[in-house]
Order: structure tokens, then C-alpha cells, then sequence
């Protein structure tokens, strides 16, 4: 009799491995890493007290596995969030290393300027110097690429795309919903 409650034992135990890994299949690394570890954990948990409460020990197991494998999982998926987050020197062409001064905002903006200056680095970082007419600067980053003839600023509160050309020494961009036109400093 101990030896059929252990093979149904070791058959539910390496039933809930495989489910474990079967429902990992569209999450992130972190989900499929929890539930890869919740799996892996009770296989090992229930093994380890095949002769008591194996049910507890499987329980105990799944939760320590899914607790570090998320935590393994995680660490990927920031990884891979970092990576797609750098654009390719490809991606950063024309703009990378050059700097532009607004001329020109449609709808004119309800705060105006002394000046706005962008400078987009060779890092795919986009900063923003605005003088306000007090002389009070505010400073602001994005994340820049540009996809065929589309310029597009982030930062992790939004997205924007838009439009872009250049033509000799200005750079034209529409948003949609409003443009700018701005003259080549460097």
C-alpha cells in the first residue's frame, strides 16, 4: 500500500512540475520563473518527506522555488528591458551629436520662452534646456530613435512619435496634433 501512495505521489508531484512549465509559456521571465521554481520546488519538497506529510513539505517547496525563481526571472526581464531600451547607432542617425534651437511652435505654447535648446547625444539620450523669460532654466531627458522618418522621445511616464525631416540646416517635426520647426546650433 506505501508503495502505490508513493507512485501516485511521485505522479502528482511531476504533474504539477509539467503544468508548471506548460502555463510559463506566455508570461514574462519572472512569471515563468516563479512558476518553473513553484514546480521545481514541490518535486524536490515532496521527494524530501516521501515517508510523512509530503503534501506540506511539496507545499513548503513550491513556495520557496516560486519565491526565488521569480526573483531570477525578474533580474532577466530588467535585463532585457535595459537592452531594448538602448537604441543602435543606426536608430540614433542624423540626430545623434547635433543640437537645435526651436524657432518656431504650432499652437504657439501657452508658456513662452527665451529659448528652447535640444541636444540629442550620441546615446540615444534627448535633453532639453528651456529658458523661461524670468532667466529660470528647466532641463528635461528623453530616450530618442528614430524609426524611418519617425522621431521617437520616451520616458518611462510616456511615448511620442512624430514626424521628422531635415532640410539643410532645419528640422522640422510634426506631432499630430502640433509642430516645430528648429534651427541647427551644432
Amino acid at each position: 500500500m506505501k508503495r502505490g501512495k508513493r507512485l501516485v505521489s511521485i505522479i502528482c508531484i511531476f504533474g504539477m512540475v509539467v503544468t508548471a512549465a506548460l502555463g510559463a509559456g506566455c508570461a514574462t521571465e519572472g512569471q515563468r520563473g516563479a512558476a518553473l521554481g513553484a514546480g521545481a520546488g514541490a518535486l524536490i519538497g515532496g521527494l524530501a518527506n516521501m515517508h510523512g506529510s509530503w503534501g506540506a513539505t511539496a507545499l513548503l517547496g513550491a513556495g520557496v522555488g516560486a519565491g526565488i525563481g521569480y526573483l531570477i526571472g525578474n533580474e532577466e526581464d530588467k535585463k532585457a528591458a535595459e537592452k531594448r531600451g538602448r537604441a543602435t547607432e543606426e536608430e540614433l542617425r542624423p540626430l545623434a551629436g547635433t543640437t537645435w534651437q526651436v524657432i518656431s511652435i504650432v499652437p504657439k505654447p501657452k508658456k513662452s520662452h527665451k529659448s528652447v535648446v535640444s541636444y540629442f547625444s550620441h546615446d540615444g539620450t534627448a535633453v532639453t534646456t528651456k529658458t523661461n523669460m524670468d532667466g529660470k532654466v528647466e532641463t528635461t531627458r528623453e530616450r530618442y530613435r528614430i524609426v524611418g522618418s519617425t522621431l521617437i522621445l520616451s520616458t518611462p511616464d510616456y511615448v511620442e512619435n512624430a514626424k521628422f525631416r531635415i532640410e539643410g540646416d532645419k528640422l522640422f517635426i510634426d506631432y499630430g496634433n502640433g509642430s516645430a520647426v528648429l534651427q541647427r546650433v551644432s
